[in-house]
């Protein structure tokens, strides 16, 4: 399967790219089938060229863009947005701005704030009744434990012969 996706090139801490087509079994900087175009995020606003000939004959071969190429491809007019791409779009204009995750100061005791916008949950369903089992009794007897005596050591004390 061929895919048309970013190559970085340039140096450290200065990232450009190449639009390229290339094998999904190749890794991002290997191997590649043609160049297409080039990218450059960091001017702004951000660098795009794209040989749109080419760009359409890969396409009419089956070459699937990845995400940020397929983005970078709209951009240029080469292919429709993708629609889920228009649906994250469409979802991030409408969503309300998300609440700060802080988290609380020791020995803080607050209680959760609830939201205005949000009706409070109210419990309709009855609790499940929980049915107890008689615990397993225990017939057997306990062990005995032997002890047996430790044994004792005798040593002989060692006799220290003295030469004369």
């Amino acid at each position: 399967m061929v895919k048309i996706r970013l190559r970085r090139v340039g140096a450290k801490k200065s990232p450009s790219y190449r639009l390229v087509v290339a094998d999904v079994r190749a890794p991002r900087d290997g191997a590649f089938i043609a160049v297409i175009g080039h990218y450059n995020p960091l001017t702004d606003p951000e660098t795009v060229v794209i040989d749109e000939e080419k760009a359409r004959h890969w396409l009419s071969q089956g070459a699937r863009p990845t995400d940020t190429a397929a983005r970078l491809l709209a951009k240029a007019g080469i292919i429709e947005e993708p629609e889920a791409r228009k649906e994250k779009i469409k979802a991030d204009i409408t969503a309300k701005p998300k609440a700060s995750k802080k988290k609380p100061k020791a020995g803080a005791t607050e209680k959760p704030k609830t939201s205005k916008d949000e009706p409070e949950a109210s419990i309709t369903e009855e609790p499940e009744t929980i049915k107890e089992e008689p615990e397993a009794s225990i017939t057997e007897e306990p062990e005995t434990i032997k002890e047996e005596p430790e044994a004792s050591i005798t040593e002989e004390p060692e006799t220290i012969k003295e030469k004369t």
